[in-house]
């Protein structure tokens, strides 16, 4: 897994990666009341907000991590937003995305940096 200083974590999956938040951005941010996911198929640039989250203690924006195009979103967190709370490393995935170049994964942090990162 790497991870982004915006608490986001991707995880290779075959040509994909899957995106989410952290144990850390979940607990910060609450409990977590509406997802808004992008569309599937659309090219996202590094930084261009790509979620809309809305918890009992603020609104959010979550940003792509890298450049790519949005190949699949989970409809689970948009019915049930409380999952990323429970399960934000596993279930609570927000979308998975190709790379238009893989080897940007290799410039986010692994996950000792990231502990480093939060502590």
């Amino acid at each position: 897994m790497r991870f982004t200083e915006e608490h986001e974590w991707l995880k290779q999956d075959g040509e994909e990666v899957i995106v989410g938040i952290t144990e850390h951005a979940a607990e910060q941010l609450g409990d977590l009341v509406f997802v808004e996911l992008p569309e599937e198929g659309v090219t996202v640039v590094k930084g261009e907000e790509v979620v809309t989250i809305e918890s009992v203690k603020a609104a959010s924006d979550i940003a792509a991590p890298l450049d790519g195009q949005i190949t699949e979103v989970n409809p689970a967190i948009v019915e049930n937003p409380a999952l990323v709370n429970e399960d934000p490393m596993e279930n609570g995935w927000f979308f998975k995305m190709t790379l238009a170049d893989p080897a940007d994964l290799d410039g986010l942090m692994d996950e000792e940096a990231y502990r480093a990162y939060i502590a």
